[in-house]
């Protein structure tokens, strides 16, 4: 879609633009497992009202100084810490280059602020906050705690709380071979996510601003 066929969500969610993140890690403690990977995933809205995936932002990450790396976390998510071909980056320039997109799409979308849409989004805004916090970054676009979960969503749209099974209920096709892929879980998360806002579009009538 051409830009003019998109107008901004700054009023649909109270002035937060919301941007799908997934994380990979090595583990499930913020405070002492390295963060890995990042995915973002920005969205637009049409002149319809309805919501869509737009561009996503990735970058790998290399763990900070004495993180811990879980092996069965990395046997999951197939990550190499020392692969020379990963092209990781400092925890700080891997926040400041996806957070610079998301506050261009803030500023886009006549919005204040993004706030985190995650699958157990409480485990990736934590992991986002303690990477914040050990690199002292001043201007985290993210709200600090409010966020968007698409288990709670699913689960009230689809009876289902699994990524996977909540995607294949709604008929978004899942594969497999491409999961926990932080890029990929991010995009599914995102299309979910569309998916349920969109649906209840179509059954509330358009939103009222």
């Amino acid at each position: 879609m051409l830009e003019r066929d998109f107008i901004p969500i700054a009023k649909r969610f109270r002035g937060f633009l919301p941007v799908v993140v997934d994380v990979e890690t090595g583990g499930f403690n913020h405070q002492t497992d390295a963060l890995l990977q990042i995915a973002a995933v920005t969205l637009r809205m049409d002149t319809r009202g309805l919501l869509h995936r737009d561009q996503t932002v990735t970058t790998h990450v290399e763990p900070f100084p004495g993180a811990n790396m879980e092996p069965e976390s990395l046997k999951i998510n197939g990550i190499d810490p020392d692969h020379p071909l990963r092209l990781a980056v400092p925890e700080e320039q891997a926040l400041r280059s996806v957070f610079k997109v998301v506050r261009r799409e803030i500023k886009a979308n006549e919005c204040t602020r993004a706030i985190l849409v995650g699958h157990n989004a409480a485990f990736d805004l934590n992991f986002i906050n303690a990477a914040v916090a050990r690199t002292e970054i001043k201007r985290n676009p993210f709200h600090p705690f409010s966020n968007f979960d698409t288990v709670s969503l699913a689960g009230m749209a689809y009876g289902q709380t699994v990524l996977s099974r909540a995607v294949e209920a709604a008929r978004l096709g899942w594969d497999p071979a491409e999961a926990h892929s932080a890029i990929y879980d991010a995009e599914k998360t995102a299309d979910l996510f569309c998916n349920i806002i969109n649906r209840w579009h179509h059954v509330s009538g358009p939103f009222e601003q």
